[in-house]
């Protein structure tokens, strides 16, 4: 069964939907984004989530010491990376934390990229986007079958494609944010209609 990840949640509102439809996974932006959040009220909703739900921190080249405190506090379970982390920088998060850090790391699809590059990461999963929160799906057919790791497929998947991306791709997992909005902010109803559409 694919798992669902519902990103960027900033409200206590948001928490409440969740905590009915339960997702697999929140995600909060720490990157600069409409969708950012601070550390203070990320303490608050996450003290508020299911502990069922697991909360996914979202950076982009941020400052090792800044996710590694978040971690230790535990506002965040895991962590999304979006910039330019290097292979080391994913094995120090994993040594500080005697390798019970769980790390994403964003791949932004191209045409042309060979994602078989990636098969030897240090990261635990790998997420295909078109960009940083762009919205827009990429070309699906850059994902090879033959992967090594399991993987998020995020960007542009609604109601009307996620069926597809799931039986053509077999993905660890879905990730979903803007799709889910109505004028920028999280909606139960979209929210409701996702789920029964993957369940």
């Amino acid at each position: 069964m694919v798992k669902i990840k519902i990103c960027g949640l900033k409200r206590l509102e948001d928490i409440e939907i969740a905590n009915r439809y339960m997702p697999n996974y929140i995600g909060f932006v720490f990157a600069e984004s409409k969708r950012q959040v601070t550390h203070d009220l990320a303490r608050k909703l996450k003290a508020n989530l299911n502990p069922n739900i697991k909360a996914v921190g979202v950076f982009v080249d941020a400052d090792a010491d800044e996710i590694l405190e978040l971690y230790r506090d535990e506002i965040i379970d895991m962590v999304q990376l979006h910039g330019s982390e290097s292979e080391e920088f994913i094995l120090n998060l994993k040594e500080k934390t005697n390798h019970e850090l769980k790390v994403i790391k964003a791949i932004e699809m191209y045409d042309g990229i060979d994602i078989t590059e990636y098969d030897d990461s240090k990261a635990d999963y790998l997420l295909f986007d078109s960009g940083k929160g762009s919205g827009k799906t990429f070309d699906w057919n850059l994902i090879r079958k033959d992967l090594k790791k399991e993987f998020f497929i995020a960007g542009g998947l609604t109601s009307q494609n996620i069926k597809e991306a799931i039986m053509e791709f077999n993905p660890y997992a879905v990730d979903l944010s803007s799709s889910l909005e109505v004028n920028g902010f999280k909606d139960e109803n979209k929210i409701r209609e996702i789920m029964e559409v993957i369940s």
